[in-house]
C-alpha cells in the first residue's frame, strides 16, 4: 500500500497527489512526480525510488528540485499487524542546496521544511493506519 505512491495523497497533510512516470512502479530507480500544497504555495517535486524491499522498506529521494530529501518507510511484523515507521532526512547535499538557494536564510528555510516533515509524520502514519484497517 505505501509503495504505491499514487495513494500518498490519501494520507499526507502536504502531498496531495503523486503519479509514476509512464510504465514505472515501486522499484529501485523508478521516478515519480508529487504535487504538494501548503496555504502559502503549491509546488511539484520529482523523486526517485532508492529502496524497494517488499514488506521491509520503501524509500525515495527528491531529485528535483535537488533537495536530496529522503523519505522512507520501514515495516516490521508485530503481533496482530505491522509496525510502520516513517523517516525524513536532509543529507549534506540537501543542506548545500538550501545554502545555495537561500544564503543567509538557509537555516530558517531548512527549519521550516524540517518542521513540516516531522510534524506531518504522525498525521501520515495515523491516516495510513486508518486506511489499512478499514
Amino acid at each position: 500500500m505505501v509503495a504505491d505512491v499514487t495513494r500518498v495523497g490519501e494520507w499526507s497533510p502536504t502531498c496531495t497527489a503523486c503519479w509514476w512516470d509512464e510504465g514505472d512502479g515501486p522499484r529501485v530507480g523508478a521516478k515519480f512526480t508529487g504535487r504538494n500544497e501548503r496555504p502559502e504555495r503549491t509546488w511539484e517535486t520529482r523523486s526517485e525510488v532508492v529502496t524497494a524491499d517488499h514488506g521491509r522498506q520503501f524509500a525515495w529521494v527528491v531529485v528535483a528540485p535537488p533537495t536530496c530529501a529522503r523519505w522512507g518507510y520501514s515495516f516490521v511484523a508485530v503481533d496482530g499487524g505491522t509496525e510502520v515507521t516513517e523517516t525524513w532526512e536532509l543529507p549534506p547535499e540537501g543542506l548545500a542546496f538550501f545554502e545555495k538557494m537561500f544564503g543567509d536564510d538557509a537555516a530558517r528555510e531548512i527549519g521550516i521544511r524540517s518542521d513540516w516533515a516531522k510534524n506531518g509524520i504522525g498525521t501520515t502514519l495515523a491516516a495510513i493506519k486508518g486506511v489499512a484497517e478499514a
